[in-house]
Protein backbone atom coordinates (compact mmCIF):
# COMPACT_ATOMS: atom_id res chain seq x y z
CA UNK A 1 0.00 0.00 0.00
CA UNK A 2 1.34 3.43 -0.94
CA UNK A 3 1.84 6.01 1.78
CA UNK A 4 -0.53 8.98 1.80
CA UNK A 5 2.29 11.12 3.25
CA UNK A 6 6.05 10.57 3.09
CA UNK A 7 8.69 12.71 4.76
CA UNK A 8 12.21 12.06 3.49
CA UNK A 9 15.48 13.43 4.85
CA UNK A 10 13.75 16.19 6.82
CA UNK A 11 16.23 18.46 8.60
CA UNK A 12 15.38 21.53 10.65
CA UNK A 13 17.74 23.99 12.31
CA UNK A 14 16.86 26.90 14.61
CA UNK A 15 20.07 28.95 14.77
CA UNK A 16 22.49 26.55 16.50
CA UNK A 17 19.80 24.03 17.50
CA UNK A 18 19.53 21.01 15.18
CA UNK A 19 15.92 20.02 15.90
CA UNK A 20 15.52 17.33 13.19
CA UNK A 21 18.23 15.27 11.53
CA UNK A 22 17.34 13.49 8.30
CA UNK A 23 13.98 12.08 9.41
CA UNK A 24 12.26 9.51 7.14
CA UNK A 25 8.72 8.36 8.05
CA UNK A 26 5.76 7.16 5.98
CA UNK A 27 2.12 7.59 7.03
CA UNK A 28 -0.56 5.37 5.45
CA UNK A 29 -4.26 5.63 4.65
CA UNK A 30 -6.61 4.22 7.27
CA UNK A 31 -3.93 4.39 9.96
CA UNK A 32 -3.62 6.06 13.37
CA UNK A 33 0.12 6.59 13.59
CA UNK A 34 1.53 7.56 17.00
CA UNK A 35 4.55 9.86 17.22
CA UNK A 36 6.48 9.89 20.50
CA UNK A 37 9.72 11.06 22.05
CA UNK A 38 10.99 13.04 24.98
CA UNK A 39 10.53 16.80 25.06
CA UNK A 40 12.98 18.24 22.55
CA UNK A 41 13.00 15.06 20.44
CA UNK A 42 11.50 16.88 17.43
CA UNK A 43 7.88 15.67 17.45
CA UNK A 44 6.25 19.09 17.39
CA UNK A 45 8.87 20.44 14.98
CA UNK A 46 8.10 17.63 12.52
CA UNK A 47 4.34 18.14 12.84
CA UNK A 48 4.82 21.89 12.35
CA UNK A 49 6.72 21.26 9.11
CA UNK A 50 4.07 18.83 7.87
CA UNK A 51 1.27 21.30 8.66
CA UNK A 52 3.06 24.28 7.08
CA UNK A 53 3.99 26.30 10.17
CA UNK A 54 7.74 25.98 9.48
CA UNK A 55 9.64 25.17 6.29
CA UNK A 56 12.16 22.35 6.49
CA UNK A 57 15.84 23.31 6.26
CA UNK A 58 16.43 20.25 4.06
CA UNK A 59 14.41 17.29 2.81
CA UNK A 60 11.26 16.66 0.81
CA UNK A 61 7.67 15.60 1.46
CA UNK A 62 5.15 13.82 -0.75
CA UNK A 63 1.37 13.92 -0.33
CA UNK A 64 -0.51 11.29 -2.35
CA UNK A 65 2.60 10.81 -4.49
CA UNK A 66 3.04 14.51 -5.36
CA UNK A 67 5.64 16.82 -3.89
CA UNK A 68 4.14 18.69 -0.94
CA UNK A 69 5.69 21.96 0.20
CA UNK A 70 3.17 24.01 2.23
CA UNK A 71 3.92 27.71 2.61
CA UNK A 72 1.66 28.23 5.64
CA UNK A 73 -0.78 26.38 7.86
CA UNK A 74 -3.63 27.68 5.66
CA UNK A 75 -1.86 26.31 2.59
CA UNK A 76 -1.49 22.98 4.38
CA UNK A 77 -5.22 22.96 5.11
CA UNK A 78 -6.00 23.62 1.44
CA UNK A 79 -4.08 20.42 0.68
CA UNK A 80 -6.12 18.53 3.30
CA UNK A 81 -3.50 18.52 6.08
CA UNK A 82 -4.98 19.74 9.37
CA UNK A 83 -3.50 20.15 12.83
CA UNK A 84 -5.01 20.41 16.32
CA UNK A 85 -2.33 21.87 18.56
CA UNK A 86 -1.60 21.32 22.25
CA UNK A 87 -1.94 24.96 23.26
CA UNK A 88 -4.54 27.50 22.20
CA UNK A 89 -5.29 27.29 18.48
CA UNK A 90 -8.19 29.73 18.25
CA UNK A 91 -8.15 33.51 17.76
CA UNK A 92 -9.38 35.93 20.42
CA UNK A 93 -11.70 38.79 19.55
CA UNK A 94 -13.69 37.00 16.84
CA UNK A 95 -16.62 34.61 16.92
CA UNK A 96 -16.52 30.83 17.05
CA UNK A 97 -17.89 30.84 13.49
CA UNK A 98 -15.11 33.13 12.29
CA UNK A 99 -12.57 30.80 13.89
CA UNK A 100 -14.03 27.74 12.18
CA UNK A 101 -13.93 29.46 8.79
CA UNK A 102 -10.73 31.50 9.17
CA UNK A 103 -9.13 31.59 5.74
CA UNK A 104 -12.35 30.28 4.14
CA UNK A 105 -14.42 33.46 4.29
CA UNK A 106 -14.79 33.32 0.50
CA UNK A 107 -17.33 30.51 1.02
CA UNK A 108 -19.74 33.12 2.38
CA UNK A 109 -18.68 36.18 0.38
CA UNK A 110 -20.45 38.02 -2.39
CA UNK A 111 -19.11 41.20 -3.93
CA UNK A 112 -16.50 41.35 -1.18
CA UNK A 113 -19.02 41.20 1.68
CA UNK A 114 -19.19 38.25 4.09
CA UNK A 115 -22.66 36.92 4.89
CA UNK A 116 -22.04 36.44 8.62
CA UNK A 117 -25.50 35.06 9.31
CA UNK A 118 -24.91 32.27 6.79
CA UNK A 119 -21.43 31.65 8.21
CA UNK A 120 -22.79 31.33 11.77
CA UNK A 121 -25.49 28.91 10.65
CA UNK A 122 -22.98 26.71 8.83
CA UNK A 123 -20.57 26.82 11.77
CA UNK A 124 -23.36 25.73 14.11
CA UNK A 125 -24.06 22.79 11.82
CA UNK A 126 -20.37 21.85 11.98
CA UNK A 127 -20.47 21.93 15.79
CA UNK A 128 -23.73 19.96 15.92
CA UNK A 129 -22.23 17.30 13.66
CA UNK A 130 -19.50 16.49 16.19
CA UNK A 131 -21.85 16.50 19.18
CA UNK A 132 -20.96 19.99 20.42
CA UNK A 133 -24.36 21.67 20.20
CA UNK A 134 -23.77 23.36 23.57
CA UNK A 135 -21.16 25.61 21.91
CA UNK A 136 -22.81 28.57 20.18
CA UNK A 137 -21.23 29.66 16.92
CA UNK A 138 -22.19 33.32 17.36
CA UNK A 139 -20.31 33.71 20.66
CA UNK A 140 -16.83 35.22 20.90
CA UNK A 141 -14.06 32.63 21.27
CA UNK A 142 -12.88 34.48 24.40
CA UNK A 143 -16.10 33.53 26.19
CA UNK A 144 -15.49 29.78 25.90
CA UNK A 145 -13.42 27.48 28.13
CA UNK A 146 -10.07 26.11 26.99
CA UNK A 147 -11.67 22.72 26.36
CA UNK A 148 -14.53 24.12 24.26
CA UNK A 149 -12.05 26.08 22.19
CA UNK A 150 -10.20 22.84 21.45
CA UNK A 151 -13.52 21.34 20.31
CA UNK A 152 -13.94 24.34 17.99
CA UNK A 153 -10.60 23.38 16.41
CA UNK A 154 -11.96 19.87 15.88
CA UNK A 155 -15.06 21.28 14.13
CA UNK A 156 -12.76 23.35 11.90
CA UNK A 157 -10.69 20.28 11.02
CA UNK A 158 -13.76 18.20 10.22
CA UNK A 159 -15.53 20.76 8.03
CA UNK A 160 -13.62 20.12 4.80
CA UNK A 161 -11.80 17.08 3.41
CA UNK A 162 -9.03 15.87 5.68
CA UNK A 163 -6.31 13.66 4.21
CA UNK A 164 -3.95 13.91 7.19
CA UNK A 165 -4.89 15.07 10.71
CA UNK A 166 -2.20 15.85 13.26
CA UNK A 167 -3.34 15.71 16.91
CA UNK A 168 -0.44 17.31 18.81
CA UNK A 169 -0.69 16.43 22.53
CA UNK A 170 -4.24 17.80 22.56
CA UNK A 171 -5.86 15.14 24.76
CA UNK A 172 -3.76 16.05 27.83
CA UNK A 173 -5.66 19.34 28.06
CA UNK A 174 -9.13 17.80 27.81
CA UNK A 175 -11.60 16.11 30.12
CA UNK A 176 -13.11 12.77 29.20
CA UNK A 177 -15.82 14.54 27.18
CA UNK A 178 -13.28 16.28 24.97
CA UNK A 179 -11.11 13.18 24.66
CA UNK A 180 -14.11 11.16 23.52
CA UNK A 181 -14.78 13.69 20.75
CA UNK A 182 -11.12 13.46 19.63
CA UNK A 183 -11.11 9.65 19.65
CA UNK A 184 -14.35 9.53 17.65
CA UNK A 185 -12.88 11.94 15.11
CA UNK A 186 -9.69 9.89 14.79
CA UNK A 187 -11.59 6.65 14.23
CA UNK A 188 -13.94 8.28 11.73
CA UNK A 189 -11.00 9.57 9.69
CA UNK A 190 -9.32 6.17 9.86
CA UNK A 191 -12.45 4.48 8.52
CA UNK A 192 -12.66 7.08 5.74
CA UNK A 193 -9.13 6.23 4.59
CA UNK A 194 -7.35 9.29 6.01
CA UNK A 195 -4.20 9.20 8.15
CA UNK A 196 -4.00 10.44 11.73
CA UNK A 197 -0.68 11.45 13.31
CA UNK A 198 -1.28 11.19 17.06
CA UNK A 199 1.27 12.81 19.39
CA UNK A 200 0.85 12.00 23.08
CA UNK A 201 2.93 11.46 26.22
CA UNK A 202 0.31 9.04 27.55
CA UNK A 203 1.77 5.71 26.47
CA UNK A 204 -1.30 3.73 27.56
CA UNK A 205 -3.40 6.02 25.36
CA UNK A 206 -1.11 5.31 22.42
CA UNK A 207 -1.33 1.56 23.00
CA UNK A 208 -5.12 1.76 23.05
CA UNK A 209 -5.65 3.88 19.93
CA UNK A 210 -2.68 3.52 17.56
CA UNK A 211 -1.97 1.06 14.74
CA UNK A 212 1.70 2.04 14.58
CA UNK A 213 4.01 4.23 16.68
CA UNK A 214 7.20 5.97 15.50
CA UNK A 215 9.85 7.09 17.98
CA UNK A 216 12.08 10.17 17.71
CA UNK A 217 15.09 10.80 19.95
CA UNK A 218 17.23 13.95 19.87
CA UNK A 219 15.82 14.86 16.43
CA UNK A 220 16.53 11.46 14.89
CA UNK A 221 14.13 8.74 13.75
CA UNK A 222 14.65 5.58 15.83
CA UNK A 223 12.06 3.02 14.65
CA UNK A 224 8.38 2.33 13.98
CA UNK A 225 6.49 -0.20 16.12
CA UNK A 226 3.59 -2.29 14.86
CA UNK A 227 0.47 -3.05 16.88
CA UNK A 228 1.82 -6.07 18.77
CA UNK A 229 5.02 -4.15 19.69
CA UNK A 230 3.28 -1.12 21.20
CA UNK A 231 4.02 -1.64 24.91
CA UNK A 232 4.60 1.28 27.33
CA UNK A 233 7.78 -0.10 28.90
CA UNK A 234 9.36 -0.79 25.50
CA UNK A 235 8.33 2.65 24.19
CA UNK A 236 9.89 4.39 27.22
CA UNK A 237 13.14 2.51 26.67
CA UNK A 238 13.25 3.52 23.00
CA UNK A 239 12.40 7.15 23.81
CA UNK A 240 15.25 7.67 26.28
CA UNK A 241 17.71 5.05 25.04
CA UNK A 242 17.77 3.14 28.32
CA UNK A 243 15.46 1.41 30.78
CA UNK A 244 13.33 3.85 32.81
CA UNK A 245 12.38 3.45 36.45
CA UNK A 246 8.70 4.21 37.04
CA UNK A 247 9.27 5.15 40.71
CA UNK A 248 9.36 8.90 40.42
CA UNK A 249 6.67 9.90 42.92
CA UNK A 250 7.46 10.56 46.57
CA UNK A 251 8.17 7.49 48.69
CA UNK A 252 7.85 9.10 52.13
CA UNK A 253 4.82 8.54 54.35
CA UNK A 254 3.92 9.52 57.89
CA UNK A 255 5.75 12.86 57.94
CA UNK A 256 4.42 15.50 60.34
CA UNK A 257 2.42 18.01 58.26
CA UNK A 258 1.01 20.01 61.14
CA UNK A 259 2.98 23.14 60.33
CA UNK A 260 1.48 26.58 60.79
CA UNK A 261 -0.81 27.92 58.05
CA UNK A 262 0.81 30.23 55.52
CA UNK A 263 -2.36 30.93 53.48
CA UNK A 264 -5.94 30.96 54.71
CA UNK A 265 -8.70 30.74 52.12
CA UNK A 266 -12.10 31.52 53.59
CA UNK A 267 -15.56 31.36 51.97
CA UNK A 268 -14.29 31.54 48.40
CA UNK A 269 -17.16 31.87 45.91
CA UNK A 270 -17.41 33.08 42.35
CA UNK A 271 -18.66 32.72 38.77
CA UNK A 272 -21.76 30.98 40.01
CA UNK A 273 -19.66 27.82 40.42
CA UNK A 274 -17.39 27.95 43.46
CA UNK A 275 -19.44 27.95 46.65
CA UNK A 276 -17.99 28.83 50.06
CA UNK A 277 -14.68 26.97 49.66
CA UNK A 278 -12.41 27.20 52.71
CA UNK A 279 -9.04 25.62 53.47
CA UNK A 280 -5.53 26.48 54.67
CA UNK A 281 -2.15 25.88 53.09
CA UNK A 282 0.53 24.86 55.59
CA UNK A 283 4.20 25.69 55.55
CA UNK A 284 6.28 22.96 53.92
CA UNK A 285 3.46 20.97 52.34
CA UNK A 286 2.18 20.05 48.90
CA UNK A 287 -1.59 20.53 48.93
CA UNK A 288 -3.26 18.77 46.00
CA UNK A 289 -6.55 20.01 44.58
CA UNK A 290 -8.45 17.54 42.42
CA UNK A 291 -11.77 17.23 40.62
CA UNK A 292 -13.23 17.08 37.14
CA UNK A 293 -12.12 19.71 34.61
CA UNK A 294 -15.24 21.86 35.04
CA UNK A 295 -15.57 21.39 38.82
CA UNK A 296 -14.18 24.84 39.59
CA UNK A 297 -10.80 23.64 40.84
CA UNK A 298 -8.85 25.60 38.22
CA UNK A 299 -10.62 28.80 39.32
CA UNK A 300 -9.26 28.36 42.86
CA UNK A 301 -5.69 29.03 41.73
CA UNK A 302 -6.68 32.09 39.71
CA UNK A 303 -8.56 33.59 42.66
CA UNK A 304 -5.71 32.97 45.09
CA UNK A 305 -3.17 34.66 42.80
CA UNK A 306 -5.57 37.55 42.17
CA UNK A 307 -5.99 37.08 38.41
CA UNK A 308 -9.75 36.96 38.88
CA UNK A 309 -11.83 38.51 41.64
CA UNK A 310 -14.14 36.22 43.63
CA UNK A 311 -17.69 37.31 44.36
CA UNK A 312 -17.15 36.47 48.03
CA UNK A 313 -14.42 35.24 50.33
CA UNK A 314 -10.87 36.21 51.29
CA UNK A 315 -7.33 35.01 50.64
CA UNK A 316 -5.21 35.85 53.68
CA UNK A 317 -1.42 35.76 53.88
CA UNK A 318 -1.22 34.27 57.35
CA UNK A 319 2.18 35.70 58.35
CA UNK A 320 0.88 39.27 58.30
CA UNK A 321 -2.90 38.91 58.08
CA UNK A 322 -2.88 40.84 54.80
CA UNK A 323 -5.60 40.12 52.25
CA UNK A 324 -4.43 39.29 48.71
CA UNK A 325 -6.50 41.07 46.07
CA UNK A 326 -4.26 41.19 42.99
CA UNK A 327 -1.27 39.52 41.33
CA UNK A 328 0.85 42.43 42.60
CA UNK A 329 -0.15 41.57 46.16
CA UNK A 330 0.59 37.89 45.55
CA UNK A 331 4.06 38.58 44.13
CA UNK A 332 4.90 40.87 47.08
CA UNK A 333 4.06 38.01 49.43
CA UNK A 334 6.32 35.65 47.47
CA UNK A 335 3.53 33.72 45.71
CA UNK A 336 4.00 32.42 42.17
CA UNK A 337 1.47 30.96 39.74
CA UNK A 338 1.99 28.63 36.78
CA UNK A 339 -1.15 28.44 34.65
CA UNK A 340 -2.55 25.36 32.96
CA UNK A 341 -2.53 27.45 29.78
CA UNK A 342 1.25 27.65 29.56
CA UNK A 343 1.75 29.47 26.25
CA UNK A 344 -0.85 32.17 26.91
CA UNK A 345 -0.45 32.86 30.63
CA UNK A 346 2.84 31.46 31.98
CA UNK A 347 5.52 32.53 29.50
CA UNK A 348 6.12 35.03 26.72
CA UNK A 349 6.87 32.94 23.63
CA UNK A 350 8.24 35.87 21.64
CA UNK A 351 10.69 36.86 24.39
CA UNK A 352 13.91 35.09 25.25
CA UNK A 353 14.60 32.80 28.20
CA UNK A 354 16.52 35.46 30.11
CA UNK A 355 13.68 38.01 29.95
CA UNK A 356 11.09 35.41 30.96
CA UNK A 357 13.02 34.22 34.00
CA UNK A 358 13.83 37.74 35.20
CA UNK A 359 10.41 39.33 34.64
CA UNK A 360 8.97 38.94 38.18
CA UNK A 361 12.33 39.85 39.78
CA UNK A 362 13.16 43.21 38.21
CA UNK A 363 13.15 44.94 41.62
CA UNK A 364 15.93 42.56 42.74
CA UNK A 365 18.24 43.28 39.83
CA UNK A 366 17.71 46.95 39.11
CA UNK A 367 20.17 49.66 40.10
CA UNK A 368 18.06 52.75 40.60
CA UNK A 369 15.85 52.86 37.54
CA UNK A 370 18.23 50.76 35.43
CA UNK A 371 18.32 46.98 35.06
CA UNK A 372 21.80 45.57 35.65
CA UNK A 373 22.65 43.32 32.65
CA UNK A 374 25.18 41.46 34.77
CA UNK A 375 22.67 40.77 37.57
CA UNK A 376 20.02 39.86 35.00
CA UNK A 377 22.27 37.30 33.32
CA UNK A 378 23.35 35.87 36.68
CA UNK A 379 19.75 35.44 37.86
CA UNK A 380 18.67 33.82 34.59
CA UNK A 381 21.67 31.48 34.57
CA UNK A 382 20.92 30.37 38.13
CA UNK A 383 17.30 29.60 37.26
CA UNK A 384 18.16 27.79 34.04
CA UNK A 385 20.81 25.74 35.82
CA UNK A 386 18.59 24.84 38.78
CA UNK A 387 15.87 23.51 36.48
CA UNK A 388 18.32 22.06 33.90
CA UNK A 389 16.67 23.92 31.01
CA UNK A 390 17.79 22.54 27.64
CA UNK A 391 18.59 25.57 25.48
CA UNK A 392 21.08 26.97 22.99
CA UNK A 393 21.56 30.11 25.10
CA UNK A 394 19.66 32.48 27.38
CA UNK A 395 18.83 34.49 24.25
CA UNK A 396 16.82 31.65 22.69
CA UNK A 397 13.14 32.52 22.26
CA UNK A 398 10.81 30.56 24.54
CA UNK A 399 8.58 29.79 21.58
CA UNK A 400 11.39 27.60 20.19
CA UNK A 401 11.55 25.41 23.31
CA UNK A 402 9.85 22.06 23.84
CA UNK A 403 6.84 21.90 26.16
CA UNK A 404 8.87 20.52 29.06
CA UNK A 405 11.52 23.22 28.79
CA UNK A 406 8.86 25.92 28.56
CA UNK A 407 7.43 24.58 31.81
CA UNK A 408 10.87 24.74 33.41
CA UNK A 409 11.17 28.40 32.38
CA UNK A 410 7.75 29.09 33.95
CA UNK A 411 8.99 27.55 37.21
CA UNK A 412 12.42 29.21 37.09
CA UNK A 413 10.94 32.70 36.89
CA UNK A 414 9.20 32.26 40.25
CA UNK A 415 12.22 30.67 41.90
CA UNK A 416 14.23 33.70 40.78
CA UNK A 417 11.84 35.85 42.80
CA UNK A 418 12.42 33.68 45.90
CA UNK A 419 8.80 32.53 45.92
CA UNK A 420 7.80 30.68 49.09
CA UNK A 421 4.41 29.57 47.77
CA UNK A 422 3.74 28.18 44.30
CA UNK A 423 0.36 27.53 42.70
CA UNK A 424 0.94 24.94 39.99
CA UNK A 425 -2.03 24.23 37.73
CA UNK A 426 -1.47 20.92 35.87
CA UNK A 427 2.33 21.21 36.31
CA UNK A 428 3.23 18.17 34.18
CA UNK A 429 0.64 18.51 31.40
CA UNK A 430 2.09 17.66 28.01
CA UNK A 431 5.61 16.81 29.17
CA UNK A 432 7.50 13.56 28.88
CA UNK A 433 8.41 11.03 31.55
CA UNK A 434 11.98 12.32 31.96
CA UNK A 435 11.02 15.97 32.52
CA UNK A 436 8.09 14.88 34.69
CA UNK A 437 10.46 12.98 36.98
CA UNK A 438 12.75 16.03 37.19
CA UNK A 439 9.85 18.32 38.15
CA UNK A 440 8.60 15.90 40.81
CA UNK A 441 12.10 15.68 42.28
CA UNK A 442 12.37 19.46 42.33
CA UNK A 443 8.90 19.83 43.96
CA UNK A 444 9.91 17.47 46.76
CA UNK A 445 13.16 19.37 47.37
CA UNK A 446 11.31 22.69 47.30
CA UNK A 447 8.84 21.66 50.01
CA UNK A 448 11.67 20.17 52.14
CA UNK A 449 13.20 23.66 52.16
CA UNK A 450 10.06 24.84 54.00
CA UNK A 451 8.21 26.20 50.98
CA UNK A 452 4.62 25.32 50.06
CA UNK A 453 2.86 24.21 46.87
CA UNK A 454 -0.78 24.17 45.80
CA UNK A 455 -0.88 21.59 43.01
CA UNK A 456 -4.08 21.58 40.94
CA UNK A 457 -4.18 18.43 38.85
CA UNK A 458 -6.52 16.28 36.77
CA UNK A 459 -4.16 13.30 37.11
CA UNK A 460 -5.01 11.08 40.09
CA UNK A 461 -1.63 9.25 40.23
CA UNK A 462 0.08 12.64 40.43
CA UNK A 463 -2.22 13.87 43.20
CA UNK A 464 -1.84 10.70 45.26
CA UNK A 465 1.87 10.33 44.58
CA UNK A 466 2.96 13.91 45.39
CA UNK A 467 0.49 15.47 47.86
CA UNK A 468 0.61 15.69 51.66
CA UNK A 469 -3.11 16.46 51.60
CA UNK A 470 -5.69 16.32 48.81
CA UNK A 471 -8.92 18.29 48.69
CA UNK A 472 -11.58 17.37 46.14
CA UNK A 473 -13.80 19.98 44.49
CA UNK A 474 -17.09 18.83 42.96
CA UNK A 475 -19.59 21.22 41.37
CA UNK A 476 -17.86 24.14 43.06
CA UNK A 477 -18.03 22.63 46.55
CA UNK A 478 -15.22 21.18 48.68
CA UNK A 479 -16.41 17.58 49.05
CA UNK A 480 -13.63 15.77 50.90
CA UNK A 481 -10.07 15.94 52.21
CA UNK A 482 -7.50 13.12 52.23
CA UNK A 483 -4.19 12.94 54.05
CA UNK A 484 -1.16 11.25 52.54
CA UNK A 485 -1.30 7.49 52.95
CA UNK A 486 0.35 4.49 51.34
CA UNK A 487 -3.03 2.76 51.21
CA UNK A 488 -4.86 5.63 49.41
CA UNK A 489 -6.10 4.53 45.98
CA UNK A 490 -7.61 6.19 42.91
CA UNK A 491 -10.91 4.46 43.72
CA UNK A 492 -10.95 6.15 47.14
CA UNK A 493 -10.51 9.57 45.56
CA UNK A 494 -12.66 9.33 42.45
CA UNK A 495 -15.87 8.52 44.34
CA UNK A 496 -15.89 12.11 45.63
CA UNK A 497 -15.29 13.58 42.16
CA UNK A 498 -18.17 11.96 40.26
Amino acid sequence: MDAILKVQGIDKKFDTVHALKGVDISFYQGEIHGLIGENGSGKSTLSSIISGIYPATEGIMFLEGKEYKPTSILDGEKHGVKMIVQEMGTINGITIAANIFAGKEHLFSKYGLVNRKKMIKEAQNALDNIGASDIRADKLADEESFENRKIVEIARAMYSETKVLIVDETTTALSQKGRTVIYQLMNQLKQNGSAVIFISHDLDELKQHCDTVSILRDGEYITTLRKNEIEPEYMRELMVGRKVNDEYYRTDYGEDCSGEPILNIRGLSGKGLLQDVSFSLKKGEILGIGGLTDSGMHDVGRYIFGIEVPSAGTIEYAKTGQIICSPGDAIRYKIGYVSKNRDKESILNNSNICDNICLPSLDKIKNGVHISPKAEKKLANEGASRLSIKMSSLNQLCGQLSGGNKQKVALAKWLGNDSEILILDCPTRGIDVGVKAAIYKWMNEYRKEGNSIIMISEELPELIGMSDRIIIIKDGVLKHEFTRSESLTETDVIQYML
